[in-house]
């Protein structure tokens, strides 16, 4: 097994024209370096250097041996320059997962705003909801809502923040009921965010803190946020959404809340990705720019409800 710093001392007293003013330039005693370029003659076979008390003399054969060890020493500073640059700014690809629902929440739109402040980084998006091997599949970054509890994983997770949820519906699908428990649901139609083939349940949280599972049979199943909010302003069911997809439309009267005392639970969105050591510029820069603008996108929220006099959720109450 060859040991590199064996032709990088070599290269260095073929350089200075000698053992003494190689061993000057790097510190190294003189015997060190005599007794690693001998070793390394004698593992080679051939004599690279003839030495004498007057004379220095690199042989033929150590000549072609200098050039190949000179090339090889150049393109390994390249490549420690090569890892250098990449992590002085972010620029490269990065690979990520995201399911569509959280694309339309604002993510697309902060990934859009880090490729224009970064020029040299490109990004792979994979619009899926499966759950995606982080490492095995070569991802970067894992975008996700997750209900607790979280499954325990070999990841580093970074919470962005909480998607409060709302059961909505059209006024006219609702009209004059009167639903007070999650149990009066049952008989009107619903919606749901895909896959299809699973059970499908909405979970209210109930007086006390209890947890309340109504089972349900959607008439439509999509992983598109946007149809579902599309298709129950239109009556086609009631349909559990993330807040900020349905605000405009609750205010303005196309939707409505239903059981607003039983509210699901708030989903936390969150990245995964392998370690927090070595993270590229790249990466670590998107996760950073995804925190603020999904924590200043809150703190806008919180300011919106208190100037209209209203109680957001971010307040805990």
């Amino acid at each position: 097994m060859y040991d590199f710093n064996d032709l990088y001392f070599f290269v260095q007293v073929v350089d200075h024209e000698g053992f003494t003013a190689a061993s000057r330039k790097l510190g190294v005693p003189k015997s060190k370096l005599s007794r690693r370029i001998g070793q390394l003659e004698e593992r080679l076979g051939v004599r690279l250097i003839q030495r004498s008390t007057r004379k220095f003399t690199v042989t033929d054969i150590g000549q072609d041996y200098y050039r190949h060890c000179l090339a090889m020493l150049v393109e390994a500073d390249a490549a420690e320059q090569v890892v250098a640059h990449s992590r002085s700014e972010p620029q490269g690809i990065v690979r990520i997962s995201c399911p569509p629902a959280l694309g339309a929440m604002g993510v697309s739109d902060t990934i859009a705003k880090f490729m224009v402040l970064h020029p040299k980084v490109q990004v792979q998006i994979d619009s899926t909801n499966r759950r995606v091997d982080v490492l095995g599949e070569g991802y970067d970054i894992a975008l996700r809502v997750r209900f607790p509890p979280l499954e325990d994983a070999n990841l580093v997770m970074r919470v962005f923040g909480d998607s409060h949820q709302k059961l909505v519906a059209c006024p006219s699908l609702v009209a004059g009921m009167h639903l007070e428990t999650p149990a009066d649901l049952a008989g009107l139609p619903s919606m749901d965010l895909g896959p299809p083939n699973r059970e499908h349940r909405w979970t209210f949280i109930g007086p006390g803190e209890t947890s309340i599972d109504v089972i349900h049979t959607p008439r439509f199943v999509t992983s598109d946020l946007d149809a579902l909010r599309r298709a129950a302003i239109q009556g086609v069911g009631v349909v559990q959404m993330p807040e900020i997809m349905v605000r405009h439309a609750l205010d303005d009267g196309r939707l409505v809340e239903i059981l607003p005392m039983c509210p699901p639970p708030s989903g936390l969105i969150h990245a995964v990705f392998p370690s927090r050591r070595g993270l590229l510029p790249s990466v670590r820069g998107l996760i950073d720019l995804l925190a603020e603008d999904f924590g200043a996108n809150a703190e806008a929220d919180r300011l919106a409800c208190e100037k209209a006099g209203k109680i957001h959720p971010l307040n805990g109450k």
